[in-house]
C-alpha cells in the first residue's frame, strides 16, 4: 500500500492530496465506501453535516487508528454566528465518534443571509480551542474570502470548490495561492459533464496507459489541488489514488486547461448554497 503524499497546510497541518467525497451517499453506503478506501490506503475522507453520513461515515473510522485519517466535516448556514460552528462541531463530532476534526468548513457563504464572518470568527475560535487542528471554507468566492481575510486576519486554509478541467477556476486557484489557501476540488471528474470521455482526455489516457479519471486527477494534483473524488467501487477508488506515479507533461496539462469553460456553469454560490 503506497503513501499518500500530503501537503502542509499554512497552519502546519499536513492533509493527504488526494480523498474521497461521500456525497451523496446514505450511511449505509457511506460505511461500506470508507471502509473499502481506507484498506485501499486513503487517508483523507470527506463528508458534511448536509450530506446526512457521518454516522456511516464514523462507523467506518473505527477501522483506522484516528491520528492516521485526516476527517474532514462541513456545517450549514444554520449554524452561522461566532457561536454556531462550536454547536456544528459538537453535533458532527459525535455523529463521527471522534474528539476532534482535522479540518471544518463553512459549507456555503450564503451572502444573502451575509453571516459568514461570524462563522468564521467562530471557527478561529475552534482551531484556537485544539477541537479542530485546521479551519477553512467550501465555495467561496475571492470577494468572500477577502472579506474574511480583512475583517479577521486570517485566511482559510483551504477552500473547497467544484473544479475540474471544464471548471479550471484558474482566477479563484491563483488567488488562493497569493494568501496561503490550498484549493480542493468537489466534482473533481466533471459529474454531469462529458468530461471522462472527451477525446483530449481519453487520448492523454491511451498514451500513459491510465484511465480517464486517473488522467483528470493528476492535471488536479500536479497544480497544487486536492481532489476528493466519490466512488463506491472498489477498483474505481484504487485508480483515483494512485495517480502519483506518472505525470503529464506541460503540453498534456494545458491541453486539459483548455477545456476550462466547456460545460455547464458551475454551483454559483451568490446564489445556491445551504
Amino acid at each position: 500500500m503506497s503513501q499518500v503524499p500530503t501537503v502542509t497546510l499554512s497552519h502546519g497541518t499536513a492533509m493527504p492530496r488526494v480523498g474521497l467525497g461521500t456525497s451523496p451517499m446514505n450511511d449505509a453506503d457511506a460505511e461500506r465506501a470508507v471502509s473499502t478506501a481506507l484498506e485501499l490506503g486513503y487517508r483523507l475522507i470527506d463528508t458534511a453535516e448536509n450530506y446526512r453520513n457521518e454516522v456511516g461515515v464514523g462507523r467506518a473510522l473505527r477501522n483506522a487508528p484516528r491520528d492516521e485519517v485526516f476527517v474532514t466535516s462541513k456545517f450549514n448556514k444554520r449554524w452561522h454566528s461566532v457561536d454556531g460552528p462550536r454547536q456544528a462541531f459538537d453535533a458532527s463530532a459525535e455523529k463521527l465518534g471522534v474528539e476532534y476534526l482535522d479540518l471544518l468548513l463553512i459549507h456555503w457563504p450564503n451572502p444573502e443571509q451575509d453571516r459568514y464572518v461570524e462563522a468564521w470568527q467562530g471557527l478561529i475560535a475552534l482551531r484556537e480551542a485544539g477541537l479542530v487542528r485546521a479551519i477553512g471554507t467550501s465555495n467561496f468566492k475571492p470577494t468572500h474570502l477577502q472579506r474574511l481575510i480583512d475583517e479577521t486576519g486570517v485566511a482559510p486554509e483551504v477552500n473547497q470548490v467544484q473544479l475540474s478541467p471544464v471548471w479550471a477556476k484558474s482566477a479563484e486557484r491563483e488567488f488562493h495561492q497569493q494568501h496561503g489557501i490550498v484549493t480542493e476540488a468537489w466534482s473533481p471528474l466533471g459529474k454531469g459533464t462529458d468530461l471522462l470521455t472527451h477525446p483530449a482526455v481519453q487520448e492523454i489516457a491511451k498514451a500513459h496507459d491510465r484511465a480517464p479519471g486517473q488522467v483528470v486527477l493528476r492535471w488536479e494534483t500536479q497544480q497544487g489541488v486536492v481532489p476528493i473524488p466519490k466512488s463506491a467501487d472498489r477498483g474505481r477508488l484504487a485508480d483515483n489514488l494512485a495517480i502519483f506515479d506518472f505525470d503529464l507533461t506541460d503540453a498534456e496539462l494545458a491541453a486539459l486547461s483548455a477545456l476550462d469553460g466547456t460545460a455547464k456553469p458551475p454551483a454559483d454560490s451568490d446564489h445556491s448554497g445551504h
